[in-house]
């Protein structure tokens, strides 16, 4: 029994209906609020058992039109600058698509989707100064990508084979990243069975750059204590406030301490594609890195990217041992689609992949590296245009250097004291999403609860931010006087 639509046409005229819809809803994206909860009674909708019976696709769809279309996320927005979200674009919904209607298998093998995908993975290496030479994969996103190179350095760098006789075999592993990591890293010593006390937490400076001196000090007290550092992690924007570590200086001293030099660059690395690169000079001498084009490259979710130097060590890290073998069924043929047949599965966690390379390549293609770079120089400006606001405004107080395109700030006026500003700020974010006017994000910086603001958007105009920069301290006012008002009588 098949399960393909017994009336062709009548799911090519659905299908078109739906292309149009999604291209509407991002033409038209300005025109609604950047986000709105999802209501109780369209959650009460969705709660129902497994459908044991199907329903017309024309019905199905109408269902997803009322209650799925109307509540996402909402990063398409032009005033989206939570966390760190890319926006998309109908180029990427297209090629989504069509990855989809392929439905290509790429774990390797001879067929268009691996070509592809070779050859993003050059692009790559071009873009971001690795050499020719490097390996590289696409993946889920920027935990994955960062676990990817930490398996490559684990792998090298242990100083036994971690692989067959696992990480008991040798002296405990060790670490090091900034305090101001993101929390990938921690999972990522879980996993590896490392456990979380193998990764130090250095300290920053007032920028909140790691501290190079502490680090070496850190990793000669480790070693003086017969546990085995075997990498350096670098932060090409943090998620916090977007500070760039001293790269150069970490490589210096991954060389000088014989340890893996890996760059986290999830969102930042991608300055490199922009006028400004400058801002991330030092992450192209990584032995690995890792980014996503999800976020600062704007394309669909979900698509990350991790580069290694050496290409033997990420084959080290993840193909099958001579000694062990490749199961009959995955070995690989001199003729036919069973060529190369494990190509990216060898480089890799994953066996099966789909087609991520697809909207990268079209992406590419059609709008180039410098259009997306000259996006990537306006977020960088439009974050210093906000913080030149902030600064310009008698009450609002900005909590953090703009290293790259994060904007720390609070309503800070002088009349309210210290200890009521971290509950005041969150009630200010708190509308700001639920009135429909903007979605920062939070963080907190000394013990001081920050209005984030990540510019990872291109469909922000200034206006945009001046809009914020306004309805902060409108906000901040209104919730001081509805706090001091007398209660209304019953």
């Amino acid at each position: 029994m098949s399960l393909d639509p017994e009336d062709w046409g009548a799911v090519r005229a659905l299908g078109q209906r739906m292309l149009d819809d999604m291209l509407a809803w991002q033409q038209t994206v300005r025109e609604r609020a950047p986000w709105q909860p999802v209501p109780e009674e369209v959650k009460a909708r969705l709660d129902e058992p497994a459908p044991r019976n199907g329903m017309a696709l024309a019905d199905v769809y109408e269902i997803f039109r009322r209650d799925i279309l109307p509540y996402p996320t909402g990063n398409l927005h032009p005033r989206f600058w939570g966390w760190v979200m890319g926006n998309g674009t109908p180029t990427g919904l297209l090629a989504d698509m069509l990855a989809a209607g392929m439905n290509c298998h790429v774990a390797g093998f001879d067929q268009s989707a691996a070509v592809v995908e070779k050859r993003v993975l050059a692009w790559m290496k071009e873009l971001m100064g690795f050499p020719e030479a490097a390996s590289g994969l696409l993946v889920s996103g920027g935990t994955v990508a960062n676990l990817n190179g930490l398996l490559a350095a684990r792998t090298v760098k242990a100083g036994f084979d971690v692989r067959e006789e696992g990480v008991r075999a040798g002296p405990p592993l060790t670490v090091y990243r900034s305090s101001e990591t993101h929390s990938w890293i921690l999972k990522a010593c879980e996993t590896m069975g490392l456990g979380r006390r193998a990764f130090r937490r250095v300290p920053v400076d007032a920028a909140y750059r790691v501290d190079v001196s502490a680090m070496r000090a850190m990793i000669a007290a480790d070693h003086a204590a017969g546990l085995r550092p075997f990498a350096i992690v670098g932060t090409a924007g943090t998620v916090n406030t977007g500070a760039t570590d001293d790269l150069p200086a970490l490589r210096a001293l991954a060389d000088e301490t014989g340890l893996w030099f890996h760059v986290d660059g999830a969102f930042g690395a991608l300055a490199a594609w922009s006028a400004r690169r400058e801002l991330v000079a030092g992450q192209e001498s990584a032995d690995s890195l890792a980014f996503d084009l999800h976020k600062w490259g704007y394309m669909p979710f979900e698509v990350g990217v991790v580069l290694t130097r050496d290409a033997t060590a990420q084959l080290a890290a993840f193909q099958a041992p001579e000694a062990a073998g490749a199961p009959a069924y995955l070995r690989s043929v001199r003729q036919g689609i069973g060529r190369e047949a494990t190509y990216f599965a060898d480089r890799g966690l994953q066996l099966s992949r789909g087609f991520r390379a697809l909207k990268v390549w079209m992406s590419l293609k059609e709008q180039g590296a410098a259009r997306i770079g000259a996006a990537i120089e306006r977020n960088i400006e439009q974050a210093r245009y906000l913080a030149s606001l902030v600064r310009g405004h008698a009450e609002l107080e900005l909590l953090a250097p703009v290293a790259l395109n994060i904007v720390c700030f609070r309503y800070a006026p002088r009349a309210v004291p210290e200890t009521a500003l971290n509950a005041l700020n969150q009630a200010i974010l708190a509308e700001l999403q639920l009135r429909g006017i903007a979605v920062p994000s939070q963080t907190t910086l000394d013990g001081r609860f920050a209005i984030r603001v990540c510019v990872t958007n291109h469909r922000s105009e200034d206006g945009d931010f001046a809009a914020l920069a306004e309805a902060v301290p409108a906000l901040g006012a209104e919730l001081l006087a509805a706090a001091q008002s007398p209660p209304r009588p019953s």
